[in-house]
């Protein structure tokens, strides 16, 4: 009689996905959506110098509208 061992392989399932600022494919998990920590630096940077706009209504003053 021979026993048949079952070996379970397990497979690692990686999500690639493409970093929105250099547009490079990659599976690092650690800056996701990013590459890399410059990728991200140049998108913190984007945002600190209002190259992203949320739309939206303009507050309205107490002052100005008494």
């Amino acid at each position: 009689m021979s026993e048949e061992k079952s070996s379970s392989t397990t497979a690692t399932i990686v999500k690639v996905h493409k970093c929105p600022i250099c547009g490079k494919l990659t599976d690092n998990a650690k800056y996701r959506p990013f590459c890399s920590k410059r990728c991200a630096d140049i998108d913190l940077g984007t945002w600190f110098n209002e190259g992203y706009v949320i739309e939206g209504k303009n507050p309205v003053d107490e002052e100005e509208s008494e």
